[in-house]
C-alpha cells in the first residue's frame, strides 16, 4: 500500500483525463468527483474508474471536450443537454440556475440528459445541501436486474441520493444507495479478486441464489427488500430516463466498455427549499434528537461521523496505473 494525498489524486486523475482527451475544465469537474469519491473510502466510484474513462475518451464512447447546453423552459425546471460529455461538467453548469429556480418557487428539478455515467449520485445532491437546500437524485443504469420471481434483467442498479442541509452550510444527513441489495461494482471487484459473493446478492441466470460472482454477472442482482426495492428501482428508471431523454437501461451497454455508443445516460434532481414551510429545520432537530437517543448504540443519521481519509491508502499497483494513464511513468 501506498498513502496518496488528495491534493495528489486530483492533480494527477486531472493529468490522465487530459492526457487522453479531456478539455481542462471538463478534467477539473471529474478529478474532483474522483477525489471526493476515494476521500469517503468509495472505491467503486473513485480511481477505479479512471481506466475507462481515459479508454472512452480515446474511443469518443464519452465527449472530452463536449459544452453542456442549459436551459429552463418553464420556471421551475432546469434542463441540461451534456452533449454525451461527462455528468460531472453538465451538472456543474446547471446548478446555478436550478438552485436559483428553487429559490424563487419553492421547489425546482434539474435534468440532464444525454450524459456518461455520474459514478456517485451523492456528489452530486451533496453539493445541492451544501447550497441550503434539499436534494434528491435519481439515475438509471445498464441493466442487470430482474422482477421479483424474474429472469429477465429489465433496470439497472438505479441509484437514489439524499442530501439534507443543517442550515449553516453542512449536511445533516445524507444517503447514497442502489436499489438492489449491493452495487454492481461489487461483483465485478470480487470477480476481479477470484472471491466468492455472500448469498442474497444475486441469482444465476436460472434464477438461483448464488455465490459465485461470474454466475452473478450472468444472472441478476437483487432489489433490496424485494418487491420494495424494485419499486424504488422502477421509480428511478421512470424520472432518470423518461424526465431527461435519457435511455432506459435495457438500452444501456456495459458502462465500462472502452467502445460502443455513449451512455447517454439521465440523471434527475429535485431541489427543495426548506425554509418554504417554515417548520423544516425545527423538525429536523426533532427527529435527529430522537436518533441520538440510542446514541450510544451507535445510531446516527445517515451519513453522520464519516471523516475524509488524507491522505488514502491506494494499492500500489492502482496507484502505478494511475500515474502511468497520465504518463508519468
Amino acid at each position: 500500500m501506498v498513502d496518496v494525498a488528495l491534493d495528489e489524486i486530483e492533480r494527477v486523475t486531472k493529468a490522465a483525463l487530459v492526457r487522453h482527451g479531456a478539455a481542462g475544465w471538463v478534467a477539473d469537474c471529474v478529478a474532483d468527483a474522483v477525489r471526493k469519491a476515494e476521500s469517503v473510502g468509495n472505491r467503486i466510484c473513485g480511481l477505479y474508474y479512471l481506466e475507462s474513462y481515459c479508454s472512452q475518451l480515446e474511443s469518443g464512447r464519452v465527449r472530452g471536450d463536449a459544452e453542456p447546453v442549459v436551459t429552463r423552459p418553464r420556471p421551475g425546471v432546469v434542463e441540461v443537454d451534456a452533449k454525451f460529455g461527462f455528468a460531472q461538467p453538465a451538472f456543474a453548469r446547471g446548478l446555478p440556475q436550478a438552485l436559483e429556480a428553487a429559490r424563487e418557487c419553492g421547489v425546482a428539478s434539474l435534468a440532464v440528459g444525454h450524459a456518461h455515467t455520474c459514478t456517485s449520485l451523492g456528489y452530486f445532491t451533496e453539493q445541492i445541501a451544501r447550497a441550503g437546500l434539499i436534494g434528491l437524485g435519481l439515475t438509471n443504469a445498464s441493466p442487470i436486474v430482474a422482477p421479483p420471481g424474474g429472469k429477465t434483467r429489465v433496470i439497472g442498479t438505479n441509484p437514489i441520493a439524499f442530501s439534507v442541509p443543517d442550515g449553516q452550510g453542512g449536511i445533516a444527513m445524507q444517503f447514497d444507495q442502489s436499489t438492489t441489495t449491493v452495487a454492481l461494482g461489487k461483483i465485478t471487484m470480487a470477480k476481479a479478486a477470484g472471491e466468492p459473493i455472500p448469498e442474497g446478492w444475486a441469482v444465476d441466470a436460472e434464477g438461483r441464489p448464488t455465490t459465485d460472482p461470474e454466475a452473478a454477472l450472468a444472472g441478476s442482482l437483487v432489489s433490496v427488500g424485494g418487491y420494495k426495492g424494485w419499486g424504488f428501482g422502477l421509480m428511478a428508471e421512470l424520472l432518470a430516463a423518461g424526465m431527461t431523454g435519457g435511455v432506459v437501461s435495457r438500452d444501456v451497454t456495459p458502462l465500462k466498455a472502452p467502445d460502443g455508443p455513449p451512455h447517454d445516460l439521465g440523471q434527475y434532481y429535485l431541489l427543495m427549499d426548506p425554509e418554504a414551510s417554515g417548520a423544516f429545520f425545527e423538525r429536523l432537530a426533532q427527529v435527529g434528537a430522537g436518533v441520538a437517543l440510542d446514541g450510544d448504540s451507535g445510531a446516527r443519521m445517515p451519513g453522520q461521523g464519516k471523516r475524509l481519509a488524507d491522505p488514502v491508502a491506494l494499492d500500489e499497483s492502482v496507484w502505478a496505473q494511475v500515474r502511468g494513464l497520465a504518463g508519468l511513468d
